[in-house]
């Protein structure tokens, strides 16, 4: 159930089907988030990287979850203090977080497909049991990439679902307006409201990332570097590919961070040697048609994408069998450093490479098997 304004959201119920209601139209529509979108268009971009000197930097005292493309995290305000994602352009990064516990959750979601249960997996430590708890609900990106005219905030054309943007929206809207929990939405900076032209009528998104104070509930437009994507940037991109060729990972976002004891377990995903071909495939390509195969907004792009794609491909090249990086279908596992930061685990993970070797040489001597 959606709330706005700490009322229930009411539809036209003689509407609703015959006449194509659609309940992302009333709330694109909304006084109030309206009015919040307006708002939040207006705060400048926070940019943010580890460093002791900027003023719009994440102190090295913080301690930050940050959320890569279809991944989702769950943190606990004791142990977490800022937790974001970016580099969304069709993409919608969704935060729902409990007004009594200040427990929130972050997706970032790239399909209509992996919302439901996506919901599901976000929700389980949020509601902490107690299915009456409001909670509030944020959702940023997606912008109108559909058509440059538009009507209210979506596009004229309602009927016919252009682009990526709008049938995500439209799913995650009709997912929480279908649940039983409660859940009151603050902000929709989605689709039209955030949307910009530029003089020759392209369409890009205004902000494509934000950050969540966990203490306050507040959030702020913000895009993040290198050093702050963290940890274990390049496998995690991998996932994202690599979770549609995997079975097992079918209408669910990526398990990256465990709540309860506030470590990156980065969940193990398999794919095949065609992907090594494909990457081979794709190094080949000129920047520009890096850019028109990959992306699913080529012109809305951030000027690391290409950069970020070749990296994982070159990772690709130089380890093909994904048993190299999950030995034993193993995940990855990630601890705060004295300094907050999320460290490394290079000894451990030489460990678990030595004995994914000795593994598979005992395999091949008795079995004549390869992993």
């Amino acid at each position: 159930m959606i709330f706005v304004g700490g009322a229930p959201l009411l539809t036209d119920d003689s509407s609703s089907c015959s006449q194509g209601y659609d309940i992302l139209t009333d709330l694109m529509k909304h006084p109030v988030l309206v009015s919040a979108s307006s708002s939040f268009s207006e705060v400048a971009e926070r940019k943010f990287s580890v460093s002791e000197d900027s003023s719009s930097s994440i102190s090295r005292h913080n301690r930050w979850v940050y959320i890569f493309q279809r991944e989702y995290a769950t943190v606990d305000p004791a142990h977490v203090d800022v937790v974001g994602t970016d580099e969304a352009t069709t993409c919608v990064g969704l935060v729902i977080r409990n007004q009594k516990s200040g427990m929130t959750s972050v997706a970032h979601l790239d399909s209509p497909d992996v919302v439901d249960i996506g919901l599901t997996q976000m929700l389980a430590f949020v509601i902490n049991q107690s299915s009456d708890a409001m909670l509030d609900v944020h959702l940023i990106g997606g912008f109108d990439d559909g058509l440059s005219e538009h009507v209210t905030g979506i596009t004229k054309s309602h009927g016919k679902l252009e682009g990526y943007s709008f049938p995500l929206c439209k799913k995650i809207v009709d997912s929480l307006e279908e649940s039983n929990m409660k859940f009151q939405i603050h902000t929709l900076h989605v689709l039209g409201h955030n949307t910009r032209q530029d003089s020759e009528g392209n369409a890009y998104p205004i902000f494509t990332g934000f950050l969540v104070d966990t203490a306050t509930g507040s959030i702020v437009p913000a895009n993040f570097d290198a050093t702050t994507r963290c940890p274990d940037e390049i496998v995690r991109r991998i996932r994202v590919t690599a979770s549609f060729e995997d079975p097992s990972w079918t209408g669910r976002l990526l398990e990256t961070y465990d709540t309860q004891t506030d470590q990156f377990v980065i969940a193990p995903c398999t794919w095949s040697m065609r992907k090594m071909h494909i990457a081979l495939m794709l190094q080949n390509l000129s920047d520009q048609e890096i850019l028109l195969t990959c992306s699913t907004s080529p012109f809305a792009e951030a000027p690391d994408f290409v950069d970020n794609q070749r990296r994982q491909w070159d990772y690709l090249i130089q380890h093909p069998d994904w048993s190299e990086t999950f030995p034993f279908k193993k995940p990855r596992i990630f601890r705060k450093a004295e300094d907050k930061s999320w460290g490394t685990t290079r000894g451990k993970r030489k460990l678990a490479r030595v004995l994914w070797l000795k593994h598979l040489s005992e395999e091949t001597c008795f079995y004549g098997l390869h992993l």
